[in-house]
């Protein structure tokens, strides 16, 4: 039973990276599509998301089985549950590129507007965070996890900075209003990026101390 259990842990770990990769590569494919105004590449990651969905009810199935058929306890237990809850972030990353993705092509489709914006660095960082963070749980490795966490605060910064450009822009453009807006609902979709690489490495925490910081991570950014 225990070459069993490790053999199920091991191919849910494979899973849990397949999915992690298709993330990371949609977040790259969304911010080039911006940038070049490739409306092709926008639309390959809205349709890119249904397999990130079916592998996520494919990860939640296989540690539903090693729940019932294995009966994990202590730190197999906790890979799981941490695990089921991962790729129930990924898979909400996934719709976040989903959503960019369908901001951008609607901007393909429309004259650029006059507001500087510059997303490569919040991409750039968000698209970090979630590598990082898969990386910690690999590797089991706490550090990494919690420099990932700490990095949230500068990514809400970027988001902060996009924000007020976008905002000073919409009473010169009042006539390119949505486009503006659409922009704006960019920024925050990466910001939220950010947000889940932090608790895929709060995760981490919990797997290898067993320490529960979610809570106490948000109360301090209170």
């Amino acid at each position: 039973m225990a070459e069993n259990l490790q053999r199920m842990l091991d191919d849910l770990k494979q899973q849990l990276l397949l999915l992690s990769g298709y993330v990371e590569e949609g977040a790259a494919k969304v911010v080039t599509a911006l940038i070049n105004r490739d409306v092709r590449l926008a639309e390959s990651v809205v349709l890119g998301d249904g397999e990130i969905d079916r592998l996520e009810i494919k990860i939640e199935t296989e540690c539903e089985k090693i729940f019932v058929l294995q009966g994990p306890v202590a730190r197999d237990m906790r890979f799981v549950v941490a695990s089921l809850k991962i790729s129930s972030y990924l898979e909400r990353m996934g719709d976040l590129n989903k959503k960019i993705g369908k901001n951008v092509m609607y901007l393909c489709g429309v004259p650029p507007t006059p507001a500087e914006v510059d997303f490569r660095e919040i991409a750039g960082r968000a698209r970090s965070m979630v590598k990082r963070s898969m990386d910690a749980f690999v590797n089991r490795d706490v550090a990494l996890a919690r420099e990932v966490m700490t990095e949230d605060d500068a990514v809400d910064e970027l988001k902060d900075g996009l924000y007020e450009t976008i905002l000073n822009a919409i009473p010169q453009h009042l006539d390119q209003l949505k486009p503006l807006l659409k922009l704006y609902s960019i920024a925050r979709n990466f910001e939220r990026l950010g947000d889940m690489a932090t608790h895929v490495a709060e995760e981490v925490v919990f797997l290898v101390e067993g320490d529960n910081v979610r809570h106490s991570s948000t109360a301090a950014a209170e």
